[in-house]
């Protein structure tokens, strides 16, 4: 059926919904131009403005059969246009936000694994320093201090006396904190 300039906007949305390309396209050449500028006034962007009403069209001719008019084939039209533009401002906020804490959690992981980096090296140094104490001192600074067993645990385990593991730990505390404050205060100078 051949369509001409004759009709109603409301009989082509009609014969549209019967499947009538040539209705489809009226309307098309109808409203394209007027809807284009609609968009862009709002979204002040040629090819978002273009998408929108692309987007229009193509939901008008796919879903035809569920196409239901309550009032002029212009205000339908509009509506139609004004909601796919809030669906983009909203997309658009919602990709920025995104975007913003995508940006945030990779600034993050960066630091996250400099952090680990550090503390893993950190770690390995305390670790050769408990090494180097004398073998009886080291054994009782780790039990303290790794295993976190109190003093009187330490000496029962070891069959020594609490007096003996304290003197002990005091003395691996006094040998380690001038190295280990050295090494933390020049891993603070690399975190700032």
């Amino acid at each position: 059926m051949s369509v001409n300039n004759l009709h109603t906007d409301e009989e082509l949305f009609t014969l549209i919904k019967e499947g009538n390309h040539g209705a489809y396209t009226q309307i098309f050449d109808r409203f394209y131009v007027v809807l284009y500028l609609h968009a862009l006034k709002i979204l002040q962007d040629e090819d978002e403005a273009k998408d929108v009403v692309q987007e229009l069209f193509e939901n008008i001719w796919t879903k035809r059969d569920f196409l239901s008019l309550n009032g002029t084939v212009s205000s339908y039209l509009y509506a139609c246009t004004r909601n796919l533009v809030l669906n983009q401002i909203a997309h658009k906020k919602v990709k920025g936000r995104y975007l913003d804490s995508l940006e945030v959690f990779m600034g993050q992981e960066t630091y996250l694994t400099d952090f680990y980096v550090r503390e893993k090296e950190l770690k390995r140094i305390i670790e050769k320093e408990i090494a180097s104490l004398p073998q009886k001192m080291g054994e009782i600074f780790k039990l303290s201090r790794t295993e976190y067993l109190s003093h009187k645990e330490i000496a029962s385990k070891l069959k020594l006396s609490e007096l003996t593991v304290k003197t002990q730990v005091k003395r691996a505390l006094k040998i380690l904190k001038p190295k280990l404050d050295f090494l933390i205060a020049l891993l603070l100078l690399f975190i700032l």
